[in-house]
């Protein structure tokens, strides 16, 4: 393999590698931030336990998460020196107020969260935990624009060999880049519903700590319901988006070869790329894919013949990826209802086989989430920044096939200790459960500073 491949599978491993930690993180801070407002609002003691239990699983995630971003921005420079000498002034603005604003509020107040207990009022203390969960979604909102501008560049333009902005602000309302903020961010919600629950079926289950984990279980599944038709609502949206600026990648997703009006949508169907035409499609409903598209069922789809064949992108991953995502993304609103109706009428334990399906889904929101981002990516190609850079014009210059291997493998081997290290610790303290007594933190954690 030549450098190229070797740069793009090393940024493909320790971005998803990376991005396992994220959405937890986004989801479970906004969690823990609610249980402990909770436990101020009526000082029931399960409150706090519940905060400090799942808030000691978010600190986990959290951590392995930072360390795993770190290597992720020192990518651009080594590997990707041509895409930052030649977008670098456009890019490096939202990651700089990422780490100056989004990171910085982040990392001071999860240590007053941390030391805090016995030290602060329980107001404050609620608050610092707030301001996490805030700063954690400022920091995607940052990064995902930046994202969302090499998906769709807007406010620049091409001067002395490179990209200039020339309009931040439209940088900052991208469509294309709010769009997909606001997508990943329900979508990260939905992995931590669904990692609540799913420890919490494990322990009702066992019939530990039924009461605590019956509560948790139905603040999650509320919280999982909300996030999963988010994520169809926005997603919607979002697809309309990618039909209008990145037409390629959308007639990769639904596998459409042929310029169409009125474009049916086939729920059975597998691409051929080297016929450049589709094996089978079954089960069509007229109108529906331009309606999808463009939300009027006259829409024109353009399709991949309309495209030279170096500016299509890779086409039976990206639609089996978004097949598969929308699939998931049926069966996570199902089993959301299933939860929150179970959970309301309190007949959680009375269905084992419910609770079952629910702790082995744990995984599942990831997979999702994964396959979004090889929809987002792959399907961009062979484009690092959309109509302006080619990804093979973007890698250094100056590295070897060598150097860059031995980085890769570098990268897997830590990585996949860190990995291990991760599901180790996760199992061992949610298997633990929550601390028994926590008077020590109640009686003075209780007063107002």
């Amino acid at each position: 393999m030549d450098v190229l491949t070797l740069s793009r599978l090393q940024f493909a491993v320790t971005s998803m590698f990376h991005f396992i930690f994220v959405p937890l993180t986004l989801g479970l801070s906004i969690l823990v931030a609610w249980m402990e407002t909770r436990y101020v609002r009526t000082g029931n003691v399960t409150y706090l336990r519940m905060a400090k239990f799942w808030g000691k699983l978010f600190l986990i995630n959290f951590a392995l998460g930072v360390v795993t971003g770190i290597t992720l921005e020192f990518q651009f420079g080594m590997n990707w020196a041509e895409y930052s000498r030649y977008v670098g002034d456009i890019f490096g603005a939202p990651l700089a107020i990422e780490a100056t604003v989004a990171f910085f509020l982040e990392s001071v107040f999860i240590g007053v969260w941390i030391f805090g207990w016995n030290k602060v009022s329980k107001r404050l203390h609620a608050l610092s935990i707030w301001l996490v969960a805030v700063a954690t979604n400022l920091s995607a909102l940052w990064i995902l624009l930046a994202n969302g501008w090499m998906q769709h560049p807007v406010g620049y333009v091409l001067r002395n060999g490179r990209a200039e902005m020339v309009d931040f602000m439209a940088l900052v309302t991208n469509p294309y880049g709010l769009l997909k903020f606001t997508h990943t961010l329900v979508a990260g919600y939905s992995v931590a519903a669904f990692f609540v629950m799913g420890i919490s079926a494990w322990h009702l289950l066992k019939k530990n700590e039924p009461e605590f984990f019956r509560i948790s279980f139905k603040i999650a599944a509320k919280f999982g319901l909300a996030a999963a038709l988010l994520v169809l609502m926005i997603g919607d949206f979002h697809a309309v988006e990618v039909a209008r600026t990145q037409p390629a990648k959308f007639a990769a997703m639904e596998s459409v070869w042929e310029t169409k009006k009125n474009a049916a949508f086939n729920i059975f169907v597998f691409p051929d790329v080297k016929k450049e035409c589709n094996l089978y499609e079954e089960f069509c409903i007229p109108n529906m894919l331009s309606y999808l598209a463009f939300h009027t069922a006259d829409g024109e789809i353009k399709g991949l013949k309309s495209f030279p064949q170096d500016e299509r992108p890779p086409v039976t991953p990206v639609f089996l990826s978004f097949r598969l995502m929308v699939g998931f993304g049926m069966l996570f609103i199902l089993l959301s209802i299933l939860a929150v109706v179970f959970s309301r009428r309190g007949t959680l334990e009375a269905h084992p086989l419910f609770l079952k399906i629910m702790l082995y889904s744990i995984p599942l929101p990831y997979i999702a989430n994964q396959l979004g981002w090889i929809v987002a990516e792959v399907g961009r190609q062979p484009w690092i920044v959309y109509g302006v850079l080619k990804t093979s014009d973007a890698v250094s210059r100056s590295i070897s096939t060598v150097q860059v291997a031995g980085s890769l493998a570098g990268f897997t081997l830590l990585y996949g200790v860190l990995g291990a290290l991760d599901v180790y610790l996760l199992a061992r303290f949610a298997r633990r459960g929550p601390d028994e007594d926590l008077t020590s933190l109640v009686q003075p954690f209780g007063k107002e500073a």
